[in-house]
């Protein structure tokens, strides 16, 4: 059970850190409370304090956002935000000053370890801060992508330009030898750092703008996935050799020295595969001289047609799984059949090992990019009551905490947040808000207000979350057993499948509702499973016949039933 948070929108255990250690305005300071953009307090210390409500809540694993030194500020005029997220990065070793100290975060880690609870870092090696840039480009609002064809490594600014890098092959020869032959970064724009930013990044060798590819922004298609700056992010040259072994450098050293449990890679898609290949068996070993037990590594990859492709060509060992949010969506927050659970899950078989792997993705309903499920909720169905729109959201987290992957709450859901579709909507604060657009949400299943601190135990869904969790992880079917589609349909409707105790084969049926009307149905079951008794919602005691349990269902309800297996 994964608890995803940003440290600044959660909890401020520290107020003399709110400016990290800076003075002036918000445009220096990053720090601005009642705007969604900046800075808000949360820090490390509040995180550590509210360890018991995680636990209660059913949490085993913290995902805290990138943790590290960022650029306060970044962005021209008008379009200026701060870096209260973590994705801009300078200082690759060290805590951002906002969130507190190295010594905070490694009593953070001491602290969940000593609940029983792992600690995984969000980590970033696709780009830094925004400081390099492009003379070509000043004043301009973009820096449109320039092409290997079309700018190829060995010209200056065009195919007919001066001659550079001489016996350069090219980034997909990826040798010490071959990269040392690469020493001018001016092939396709001409990059510069500005004086005042010239030893802004650590360490030291992220100051060379040798180190990044410089071809201008990305379209997020082609090469430029790969090659072109995130939004005017530094994007690092992957491919060089001197790059990969810098990276394990990094991130290596936070094992060392905090010995975190796993790592979340940012934009995962955007580096080169054969970066990964060599990366992440160089963390696991890292772990391993740790003595840290399955070190989880996860890459986030926002295509549910590509995530498991990934598995196999760059061969990570786990990756968000966005296709089951897709299903979510479309299933619970949406219109669509039950059989979109289905086609979900008969995909599973193009992962690296299969079903080894599928069980082992973070499974998530919304995150701080893509938006709560919440809010999908709200605007797929306008005229729902708000009882509907809170069934539809117990609903999505009996999915999410009773089939295969590993389930993953954003930090608030289980507080009835309702943020938008879009990543600034959906950071809302939950200690406490100054941010207008943030207090004048409804929530779901509350009347509170989010201008208040939400870490109310007895809210509804907080109950829902903790209650499935401790069935959850007293269920070892639901964590490692195999899984087996028993109903499904083209609407609305009946969505069926059983799962097996890894060790006696016992059966558990899971079995939900998308629908607004009530049903009863047969459900198909081992033969051998004839006694049945409730781990959530109600279940028949007998099989209506060997291999047949009659399942009654209210409106957007579910139910877990256990079998007694007749031996």
């Amino acid at each position: 059970m994964i608890y995803f948070v940003l440290p600044d929108r959660f909890a401020n255990g520290d107020p003399a850190n709110d400016r990290g250690g800076l003075s002036g305005d918000r445009g220096t300071t990053g720090f601005d409370p009642a705007d969604a953009r900046y800075y808000h307090g949360g820090d490390l210390k509040g995180l550590a304090a509210k360890l018991p409500y995680l636990q209660a809540l059913g949490i085993t694993a913290i995902w805290v956002a990138p943790i590290f030194v960022n650029k306060p500020v970044q962005g021209g005029p008008g379009q200026q935000s701060a870096g209260y997220h973590g994705y801009w990065i300078t200082d690759f070793t060290h805590v951002d000053p906002h969130f507190g100290t190295d010594a905070a975060f490694k009593a953070l880690v001491d602290a969940a370890h000593a609940r029983g609870m792992k600690v995984y870092m969000d980590i970033v090696a696709n780009h830094t801060a925004d400081v390099i840039q492009y003379r070509e480009c000043v004043g301009a609002s973009a820096c449109p992508y320039r092409g290997r064809a079309d700018y190829p490594y060995q010209r200056r600014g065009g195919v007919h330009g001066a001659p550079i890098n001489p016996g350069f092959a090219g980034d997909a020869v990826q040798t010490a030898e071959n990269f040392a032959k690469l020493t001018d970064p001016g092939y396709a724009y001409t990059p510069f750092v500005p004086e005042a930013e010239r030893a802004a990044k650590h360490p030291a060798w992220l100051n060379d703008p040798i180190h990044y590819h410089n071809r201008g922004d990305s379209t997020f298609a082609g090469e430029s996935s790969t090659m072109g700056d995130f939004v005017g992010l530094d994007d690092l040259m992957t491919e060089d050799p001197r790059v990969l072994a810098g990276m394990i450098d990094i991130y290596g050293s936070w094992i060392d020295r905090f010995g975190v449990d796993g790592f979340r890679i940012d934009t995962a898609r955007h580096v080169n595969p054969e970066f990964w290949q060599g990366f992440v068996p160089a963390m696991l070993a890292r772990a391993k001289a740790r003595g840290i037990p399955n070190f989880h590594i996860f890459g986030e990859v926002a295509d549910p047609a590509a995530q498991a492709a990934h598995t196999i060509a760059a061969k990570l060992p786990s990756v968000l799984d966005f296709a089951f949010r897709q299903a979510l969506l479309d299933g619970v927050a949406g219109t669509k059949g039950t059989d979109v659970f289905e086609k979900l899950f008969d995909d599973d078989v193009l992962y690296a090992r299969g079903f080894d792997t599928a069980i082992t993705l973070p499974t998530f309903s919304g995150n701080h990019d893509n938006g709560r499920f919440a809010w999908f909720v709200r605007k797929a169905f306008p005229q729902a009551s708000e009882a509907e729109v809170l069934r539809r959201v117990l609903l999505s987290n009996a999915l999410l905490l009773t089939l295969r992957g590993v389930p993953t709450i954003y930090a608030g859901d289980e507080q009835g947040f309702a943020g938008g579709a879009n990543d600034v909507d959906a950071r809302e604060d939950q200690f406490g808000s100054k941010v207008a657009q943030y207090t004048a949400r409804k929530l779901v299943g509350s009347d509170a207000s989010i201008a208040t601190p939400r870490f109310d135990e007895a809210h509804p869904i907080f109950r829902e979350i903790a209650a499935l969790a401790r069935v959850r992880t007293a269920t070892p079917a639901l964590t490692r057993g195999r899984q087996l589609l028993r109903a499904r349909e083209d609407k609305p409707g009946l969505l069926a499948f059983s799962r097996f105790d890894p060790v006696t084969g016992a059966e558990v049926l899971l079995a939900f509702n998308t629908s607004t009307e009530p049903l009863t149905r047969q459900v198909q079951v081992e033969t051998r499973s004839l006694r049945f008794h409730p781990l959530a919602g109600s279940c028949a005691a007998t099989a209506s016949a060997p291999g047949s349990l009659s399942i009654t269902l209210p409106p957007l309800g579910y139910a877990v039933c256990a079998a007694e297996t007749n031996q």
